[in-house]
């Protein structure tokens, strides 16, 4: 699931697989080393397009193992969030899906310099630029009115409601206009998972609550619903993995859950996911924050709002991004910080 740029109107699934025949290749962004998956930037209907294409899981039997993509067919679409869309299609060698396409269209430069390859930086946010800067810039660019409406509609039942796979016990009793008091959240599928594979699972919970933008608005007060809200969550977990995986249950440590600094979108969520599932981009040091370790550096704090904008965060940037070129590289270089002018 990923955030959308513009207000749009829902398409179908027939409007969403028929633009995948039209997407005209440009140009290759980004390749991963082990040619798992691969960015491409093209158009449709003159308008620029990403279109990440990535192996799914193999199937267990053998003749289809070796079976080489050659092209798309059967293309059936899993989701649409927006300009995104995600799908599950056939290399014409196979009658198993094994091939998991992702699409953004229209794209903006935005999206164009996140997917580019590029080299990453490792920046040091105190609590100081976090207060002074980073903050500032969330308020002013990512929490603006309207911005996340996406997120609201997913939890008030609006929308996407068929992609919930689960949905926690007293969710929607909340009596608090910024839903403060709920210890409620969803379990929806994340756009990199295939939706078929047990031990490739990923999820995100999206809490209830309103109030908590990112890692950074936790405090030790929160230690007791992060608790109860970790173990929920790979219970649940643990209950979609057993449904798919036909035969046996899935245990709770089976999973872990980590949150991401800096985040795609400025509502509070985790991620859950099989500890088999090969650790890519989203699991790196400098990405993901072990819910775990960031409960027990709350409980290490002395006051009941003591939190962790109180203290050093290290993750990676890319050198196309805005917190780069506008913040820490500025920054490095002795320079004003213009990320809020």
């Amino acid at each position: 699931m990923t955030p959308p740029t513009t207000e749009r109107h829902p398409e179908s699934k027939a409007t969403a697989e028929s633009l995948i025949p039209q997407f005209k290749f440009t140009k290759i962004l980004n390749q991963d080393q082990n040619g798992r998956r691969i960015t491409l930037l093209g158009t449709i209907d003159t308008q620029q397009g990403l279109l990440t294409l990535e192996r799914a899981a193999f199937p267990s039997e053998a003749s289809n193992i070796t079976s080489l993509i050659t092209s798309l067919t059967d293309t059936t679409n899993l989701g649409a969030n927006d300009v995104y869309r995600w799908y599950m299609s056939n290399a014409s060698s196979s009658s198993t899906p094994n091939l998991k396409v992702n699409l953004i269209w229209p794209c903006t430069e935005s999206h164009i310099r996140k997917y580019t390859a590029q080299q990453l930086r490792y920046v040091t946010e105190t609590p100081d630029i976090y207060a002074r800067h980073i903050k500032p810039w969330i308020e002013k660019t990512q929490r603006t009115p309207g911005r996340i409406d996406w997120i609201y509609n997913i939890l008030d039942g609006v929308t996407e409601q068929e992609d919930v796979v689960y949905r926690s016990a007293g969710f929607g009793m909340s009596t608090a206009e910024d839903r403060s008091d709920s210890e409620g959240f969803l379990l929806l599928p994340d756009l990199n998972w295939d939706r078929r594979s047990a031990t490739g699972l990923h999820l995100l919970a999206l809490v209830e609550r309103r109030d908590l933008w990112s890692l950074r608005g936790l405090k030790k007060r929160h230690v007791a619903w992060l608790k109860h809200l970790r173990k929920e969550i790979v219970k649940a977990a643990a209950e979609v993995a057993t449904r798919l995986q036909g035969e046996g249950e899935a245990d709770e440590d089976q999973f872990k859950c980590y949150v991401h600094y800096q985040p795609t979108y400025y509502h509070f969520h985790v991620h859950v996911v099989h500890v088999m599932l090969e650790a890519g981009g989203t699991q790196a040091v400098g990405k993901a924050f072990g819910l775990e370790n960031l409960v027990s550096r709350l409980e290490g704090m002395e006051g009941e709002e003591d939190g962790l904008d109180g203290v050093d965060l290290t993750y990676f940037v890319g050198e196309e991004s805005e917190l780069w070129k506008r913040c820490f590289g500025r920054l490095k270089r002795g320079e004003e910080v213009d990320l809020n002018g």
